[in-house]
């Protein structure tokens, strides 16, 4: 509320220190559930546009700062499953590319890609890309990577949660990214409720 109401340079840095804050502390907490986490799991049919734009209103001041364009195509798709979680994974990749951006006209592109029993969904920057040498290892647990002890803020849980949870939740995740040009995170989604039924 005091960096509400006292709008400056200061304090809107002071507001991104806090969002930081806040992101690693749901990376510590979701880590240390993660053993029960099928306990909390609440598979139903999720609207995929909303789940998406509610994660990109939690990032728009920071994607604001840092000068980030958000383009998203074919949204308007639902699939089943846990919509708590599902914004996590998302979160995890949107900071990540917030994190690892080109300086000249960053962008991310959100797309959504109907298939017979599932959804792709697509979340690919424009930014510094991963090493190609480190890009089957980005989801083990602990790697930072080359980008990660250059941007010296990178933790390495991250996108072990989300590989964990995609898991979990009988979701896929992959990577694709070529250095200097483009990171592509494509998560895979059920369109019915096959894991309940297991």
């Amino acid at each position: 509320l005091l960096c509400e109401n006292n709008k400056s340079e200061i304090t809107n840095k002071i507001d991104e220190e806090i969002e930081e804050i806040n992101n690693y502390v749901e990376q510590v907490l979701f880590y240390a559930r993660l053993d029960q986490v099928s306990n909390d799991f609440m598979i139903r049919k999720v609207n995929l546009e909303e789940t998406i734009r509610n994660v990109l209103a939690r990032n728009k001041k920071m994607m604001i700062h840092n000068g980030m364009k958000v383009e998203t195509k074919n949204i308007e798709l639902s699939a089943y499953t846990d919509e708590k979680w599902l914004e996590f994974i998302l979160n995890q990749v949107i900071i990540n590319a917030i994190q690892y951006r080109k300086e000249k006209s960053p962008e991310i592109v959100i797309e959504l890609q109907e298939m017979k029993e599932n959804v792709k969904l697509s979340i690919k920057d424009n930014g510094i890309g991963i090493n190609k040498s480190e890009i089957d290892r980005i989801f083990d647990k602990g790697f930072t990577g080359t980008n990660g002890r250059n941007q010296k803020k990178s933790t390495g849980i991250g996108l072990y949660l989300c590989k964990r949870l995609c898991e979990e939740l009988g979701m896929i995740i992959e990577a694709q990214s070529k250095e200097n040009e483009y990171t592509n995170i494509i998560i895979t989604i059920p369109r019915t409720k096959k894991l309940n039924e297991e």
